[in-house]
């Protein structure tokens, strides 16, 4: 039975990405020796390297006064990094889900956080509008995109100070004016690679500007300077990220991605509402394209169990909904086929159909 993969994340890959990293694991090129046993500094692993930088750029179509940088940590370790290489006095974020909140916790150990703006009042069903970034903040932080409540902000925003997006699973998902933007950074494992490596974004000329002391290892100066090796890096993660960005120039780069994306989210959207026994969770003008979250009208709330067992047992995984909003969320990342999202469409007609006899 095809498996049809919606986790959240680690999420699904490309299947020649999973094919070429598997012959990498085994004979890296042809040299006679594993991508995860050759040396970082040596000039086999400095190629792949290079070309994850140089492809990232490419398809993001990044400006050269900002560097890349692929490392440990995840989007988590970058939530204090952030603000150890950028807070001075006070910050400001939006809080829109969980992630968010962690980010906010990390970089009150700095100094002042003005949360401009919160969803909270509504379980982050929605992304607020309204709000004023303070002109005087070293900088301001939003979550791009939400997964666990399945809300999305899809615009590059205006901001009077730097900008800093947690970009984790909505990176590549769409084109980005990345010359509005600070930092972007976050974990590789939803659209560019499995889990391991971090990514980030960064324009030098914000750097450097804090009184305060930064351990090397956080020091955003001192990776670019030793690009992205002043320890060794998660290699075998690289490799796997720049066969991802290899793919997503072959299918036709972010402005092709944010078609099929846009497509895919809309045939799931439009069948849960025109359902008798589904709805969405977030509202219209916030909802996700990466995160689709939905749940059981009221009056079917009993049925959420059989339906996650009628889907399973069809070949769907990783449909559960996070504790924090229940039923179920389908994640259609950048490797989701069409053929997925319309499966599990079907499957939801099915059990509809079953449920109203």
């Amino acid at each position: 039975m095809k498996k049809h993969n919606f986790s959240a994340g680690p999420s699904v890959l490309p299947g020649t990405v999973i094919d070429n990293t598997a012959k990498a694991i085994h004979d890296l090129n042809g040299i006679g020796l594993s991508v995860m046993e050759i040396s970082h500094r040596g000039k086999d692993f400095q190629s792949v390297m290079d070309e994850a930088v140089a492809l990232l750029r490419e398809v993001l179509d990044v400006p050269a006064d900002y560097d890349v940088l692929f490392l440990h940590g995840g989007a988590s370790m970058n939530f204090c990094m952030v603000p150890f290489n950028l807070l001075q006095r006070k910050a400001a974020y939006l809080e829109t889900g969980s992630w968010a909140k962690k980010a906010i916790k990390e970089a009150k150990n700095f100094g002042q956080v003005d949360i401009v703006a919160s969803s909270a009042d509504r379980n982050f069903s929605y992304i607020p509008k309204s709000y004023e970034i303070p002109a005087d903040a070293d900088y301001f932080h939003i979550t791009t995109n939400n997964t666990i409540f399945g809300t999305e902000i899809l615009e590059d925003i205006d901001s009077p100070v730097p900008l800093v997006a947690d970009m984790s699973s909505d990176i590549c998902s769409r084109p980005l004016d990345v010359s509005k933007y600070g930092i972007i950074y976050g974990g590789a494992q939803k659209n560019l690679g499995p889990a391991g490596v971090a990514f980030v974004i960064v324009r030098r000329d914000i750097l450097g500007k804090v009184e305060r002391t930064i351990p090397s290892m956080l020091d955003y100066r001192v990776h670019i300077e030793n690009g992205s090796m002043f320890n060794t890096p998660p290699c075998l993660p690289i490799f796997a990220v720049r066969e991802t960005l290899k793919w997503l120039k072959e299918v036709g780069g972010v402005s092709k991605m944010q078609e099929i994306n846009l497509g895919k989210a809309g045939m799931l959207y439009d069948e849960i509402d025109n359902s008798r026994i589904f709805t969405a969770t977030a509202e219209k003008n916030s909802r996700s394209v990466m995160n689709v979250c939905f749940v059981m009208k009221d009056e079917y709330k009993d049925l959420e169990a059989e339906f996650l067992s009628f889907a399973q047992e069809r070949g769907m995984v990783g449909i559960k909904g996070h504790r924090s909003v229940g039923g179920f969320r389908a994640s259609i990342y950048n490797a989701l086929p069409v053929g997925s999202v319309q499966a599990l469409i079907d499957v939801m007609k099915e059990f509809e159909e079953l449920k109203s006899k």
